[in-house]
């Protein structure tokens, strides 16, 4: 890791989802949605793929990706 990187206490943590917890590749205090790209700050961080491996700010957003991928995107 350089100096320019944003990882650590305040940047993006690099995590790895686990069945009901997950565990801390790269330490930092957030992650981005996967779907709609939103800060979501670890402690607040509650909906995720462990297939895959991927953080969803809340359980519309986990939906909306389950639609993507079935080919059944939202309209609205």
């Amino acid at each position: 890791m350089n100096r320019l990187e944003r990882t650590g206490r305040d940047g993006e943590a690099q995590l790895r989802y686990l069945d009901g917890d997950y565990q801390v590749v790269v330490p930092g205090s957030f992650v981005h949605c996967a779907v709609t790209g939103a800060k979501i700050p670890l402690s607040s961080l509650r909906y995720w793929s462990v297939d895959r491996q991927e953080p969803y700010v809340d359980a519309g957003a986990s939906l909306e990706r389950e639609r993507q991928l079935a080919g059944t995107a939202n309209p609205a």
